[in-house]
């Protein structure tokens, strides 16, 4: 069964898509812990970051890195902080996170609640930095 991320890869499911390739994809995430929360998404549907060769490992660092930088341009933040934890979607993802506190990047606490007006921005303003 595809994952969420296939679906959205396929076009199946709307995103809010900040950069896309032959093998990786940069969207905004859903349910953002700040203004600015992108996932990193590679194309090939595989479960566990370590699980990746080598060549697409470092492909989907190097496609994050270019992402990260925009992200530090367009949103306000000391830093944009990466994750992967893996764990809710069986499809490896790469979470940047514009921080200004550790807080920012607590997986526990309650989500953003953008409207669509304020994702289409956010996604426009990263754009502009690619």
């Amino acid at each position: 069964m595809a994952s969420i991320f296939t679906k959205i890869i396929n076009n199946e499911i709307p995103s809010y898509k900040i950069a896309e390739n032959n093998q990786y994809i940069a969207i905004l995430d859903a349910f953002p812990l700040v203004k600015g929360h992108v996932l990193v998404i590679p194309k090939q549907e595989v479960d566990k970051i370590f699980d990746l060769d080598r060549e697409s490992y470092n492909g989907l660092m190097d496609f994050s890195y270019d992402i990260a930088k925009a992200i530090e341009q367009a949103i306000p933040c000391l830093r944009v902080g990466v994750a992967v934890v893996g764990l809710e979607v069986p499809h490896v993802h790469v979470h940047l996170v514009p921080l200004n506190s550790m807080e920012d990047i607590n997986f526990a606490k309650p989500k953003l609640k953008l409207d669509a007006n304020e994702m289409a921005e956010i996604t426009s303003q990263i754009k502009s930095y690619l």
